[in-house]
């Protein structure tokens, strides 16, 4: 366990935006009978997604979240001296998408960007990159941007995950601050584990040819997909998850000397109904201290924990509340993160 603590940084401002185009899970039978669909639909608890338009990227949501937040806290713009931008479905190859976003926010040249590709942990990870920046050094303001467009890299017609993604973006801003206390974290991976969610064509290993987008049966149930579509094992993903998050979420409670009953909210990445409401039975969490967006975004990678927080919680953490945060999934990779939210402001929902 990659343990790590950092003192008097936090989360000063918070804001989501995601599309103004809601996805019926119900309604979305193109490919599959009503009776299945509703099934699925049942299973995961996923009843609504936002899918961006033709032509908005990760980055266009990360970056209204931004201006949101900018506009909401009055923020002197000089005075931001770090971009950290989280994506697995970044605007181009290159250049690195933070840099794209220093320009577009106008920031100044001397401005620190620089991308993390990571998935449904990223949050946490990169909460963790900026604290211990911030804390370190001479930086006065760091923006956290995050922006997913899950909705375009899984095959509509793969039933295993053709329900499950949608897409946003937030950002967060995060400053040094006497007010706030002691924040812990706990990062880890397993990359023996890659393959249980994983698009496999479209990259320096196995480079886009006709074959890696050609349509194909992946499985005895007859799923269709590609090799530049992502692909998920779930049941196998839902041992890693039973396996490695109760455990890593009773050591940071260990190590950060808290016991559960002291957490206000526990903040899952928002990967399915039945997963979360697994984790918090096995962990046996009282279900109002679990919140959750599931129903209304789907699984926005690692735009969910924050997007939960936003969408949630907005007007239930003010006057400092303790929170566990805790992401997991591709890579795979998970992290886990306890800390106080101190006087947070926390922007309404924007859409696009």
């Amino acid at each position: 366990m990659a343990f790590l603590s950092y003192d008097k940084v936090g989360i000063v401002g918070l804001a989501a935006a995601v599309p103004k185009n809601i996805i019926i899970n119900r309604k979305y039978t193109k490919y599959f009978p009503e009776k299945d669909v509703g099934e699925i639909v049942e299973k995961t608890g996923i009843e609504e997604r936002r899918f961006a338009e033709p032509g908005t990227c990760s980055s266009d949501l990360a970056f209204a979240a931004a201006e949101r937040l900018i506009s909401d806290l009055k923020i002197n713009k000089e005075e931001i001296d770090l971009l950290v931008f989280i994506s697995q479905t970044p605007d181009y190859k290159m250049p690195a998408t933070s840099v794209i976003l220093q320009d577009r926010l106008g920031l100044g040249k001397s401005t620190m960007a620089f991308d993390i590709s990571l998935g449904c942990s990223a949050f946490v990870y990169g909460l963790s990159v900026v604290f211990g920046l911030v804390q370190g050094g001479q930086i006065r303001k760091a923006l956290l941007l995050v922006g997913e467009t899950r909705s375009r890299v899984y095959h509509p017609k793969d039933r295993k995950t053709a329900f499950l993604f949608g897409d946003g973006g937030v950002a967060a801003l995060i400053e040094k601050k006497d007010t706030f206390t002691k924040s812990f974290f706990s990062l880890n991976s397993d990359g023996s584990r890659e393959d249980l969610i994983k698009i496999k064509g479209g990259g320096s290993r196995h480079p886009s040819s006709p074959d890696t987008i050609k349509e194909k049966i992946i499985d005895e149930h007859g799923n269709i997909s590609s090799d530049e579509h992502g692909t998920m094992d779930g049941p196998e993903v839902f041992n890693f998850v039973i396996k490695e998050i109760p455990k890593d979420i009773k050591q940071i409670l260990e190590a950060s000397d808290n016991t559960k009953d002291v957490i206000d909210y526990f903040v899952f990445h928002q990967a399915n109904s039945f997963m979360n409401g697994y984790l918090g039975k096995k962990l046996k969490l009282p279900e109002e201290k679990v919140p959750s967006c599931i129903e209304f975004f789907g699984n926005t990678s690692s735009v969910s924990i924050p997007l939960t927080i936003v969408s949630q919680l907005r007007g239930k953490i003010e006057g400092n509340k303790k929170i566990l945060l805790s992401g997991f999934g591709v890579g795979m990779s998970w992290a886990t993160a306890v800390l106080e939210t101190g006087d947070m402001h926390i922007s309404e929902l924007v859409e696009i």
